[in-house]
């Protein structure tokens, strides 16, 4: 095997025993899903009072939540479509620009339907986001480390969900124009997030798929420089694995193709009815407790408490992602997130909304890196973005759907309704998940070529 092989050039990434590049690509990655992850709940805490402002219905209001998670999914489809034929650095580039646009937008919305059409907006850049990080991470990442670092990102991304409640509590309550302010604030550092994204290195995996090995070598050849120079420890032997197979095909007609098309159906399956339990919980759950008859400001302090549990589960997620087969260990997450649900659907008291709030919150910040890690690692090179991109994508009309099923449950049994349809939705994605591949530290282009053994 030569040494140009790009066998040889993926397992030399692969054998790197830490993260082989400087700790501000994290950061510029990271900043980016912060605020990214802050617009995806803002509008919650929002809405009881643009709703008042507005002169609509709290369900006709959540039209702002559902309009946006369609922009989420066509954005998402697009901009991965962008990211498997000409780069991953592109789309990353283009993500953070265009939800930081549709932020400031939001702004300075006259009534709800501009604020709807500029959600939209948001929604896009938020659905490129998420899609166009967690298929970088997974291929610039070595194969033992890829859940750990997905993890790490994703602990910006849930410090975003985490904040969210301290800021609304401070603004929404007590000016008129706090609402405003609360998603003005998801514009902040985009434009030079944007600016910093431009320089950061091209993923080896995508390089290798459009035959453009010499670039690929190069950026390995650094990778394992940094480690040797600040690490001071052994590279490991080169083992062998497939190469990554060179294609020009449109990356959507390689996922509507065996083996690829059933994997496509059982994430998209897997993503709606998480998703369900998952926004429902993040964007109505103020509403739910005002309507239960808590005030305003009491609902999101109960939240604020139950917030941090975001930031504790990412923080999990990167330091066990990689010691457990990732998908029975989000099997027992869900499980979890489900048990958490019922528990304050039956005992909704403040103790039991802060305590299993948290426990709710912080199931989210671990199972949400670890499944689009699992989900990025079923596709191949040549349409890993785009497979990350409609199942998520995808999967978000479950999100979009949640105001609907859980309000008119709430219309028609009460508050208790709302979370027995939360909790369903987790026992539906438990059910799920064991028709997933084993993945955890295996090679991504031998995994996303076999079945599960």
């Amino acid at each position: 095997m030569s040494a140009d092989s790009e066998t040889v050039i993926i397992e030399r990434l692969d054998r790197l025993p830490r993260w082989p590049y400087p700790s501000s690509l994290l950061w510029i990655i990271g900043a980016g899903y912060f605020f990214g992850f802050f617009d995806v709940v803002n509008i919650g805490f929002a809405l009881p009072v643009i709703s008042k402002q507005f002169h609509v219905t709290s369900s006709v209001a959540a039209s702002a939540i559902s309009v946006g998670l369609v922009g989420y999914i066509i954005g998402s489809y697009l901009n991965s479509t962008i990211s498997d034929l000409w780069g991953r650095r592109l789309s990353l580039t283009l993500s953070v620009a265009l939800f930081t646009l549709g932020s400031v937008l939001c702004t300075f919305s006259p009534n709800l339907v501009w604020l709807d059409i500029f959600r939209f907006i948001t929604g896009m850049g938020i659905g490129a986001e998420i899609s166009s990080v967690t298929t970088y991470l997974g291929e610039l990442s070595p194969a033992p480390l890829r859940g750990r670092y997905t993890g790490w990102a994703t602990t910006f991304a849930y410090t975003g969900f985490s904040v969210v409640p301290f800021i609304a509590l401070a603004l929404v309550p007590h000016f008129a124009w706090g609402w405003r302010a609360l998603l003005l604030f998801g514009a902040i550092g985009g434009v030079t997030i944007t600016f910093l994204r431009r320089k950061i290195p091209e993923s080896p995996h995508w390089l290798l798929s459009k035959n453009r090995t010499a670039e690929a070598r190069q950026i390995v050849i650094q990778a394992e420089q940094y480690v040797q120079e600040h690490y001071r420890l052994p590279l490991g032997p080169v083992s062998s694995s497939r190469p990554v197979a060179p294609s020009n095909e449109f990356p959507t007609r390689t996922l509507l193709a065996p083996p690829y098309l059933f994997r496509l159906l059982l994430f998209v399956v897997i993503w709606f009815v998480y998703y369900i339990a998952n926004y429902a919980w993040l964007t109505l759950a103020p509403s739910l407790f005002v309507s239960r008859g808590y005030s305003l400001a009491s609902t999101i302090g109960y939240l604020v408490v139950s917030g941090i549990g975001f930031f504790v589960g990412a923080v999990g997620s990167a330091l066990f992602g990689d010691r457990f087969e990732r998908k029975w260990f989000i099997l027992v997450i869900t499980i979890v997130f489900g048990l958490s649900l019922s528990i304050i659907e039956l005992f909704p008291s403040p103790a039991v909304i802060m305590i299993l709030g948290f426990i709710a919150s912080v199931t989210i910040g671990l199972m949400v890196p670890l499944l689009y890690a699992l989900t990025a690692e079923h596709f191949p090179t040549s349409a890993r973005a785009t497979g990350v991109a409609l199942t998520d994508g995808l999967g978000h009309i479950g999100g979009a759907l949640a105001p609907v099923f859980v309000l008119s449950a709430v219309a028609a049994g009460g508050f208790t309704q709302g979370f027995l349809v939360m909790a369903i939705a987790c026992a539906l994605t438990a059910l799920l998940l064991p028709f997933a591949i084993n993945a955890t530290k295996r090679n991504l282009e031998t995994v996303s070529e076999n079945w599960n053994e």
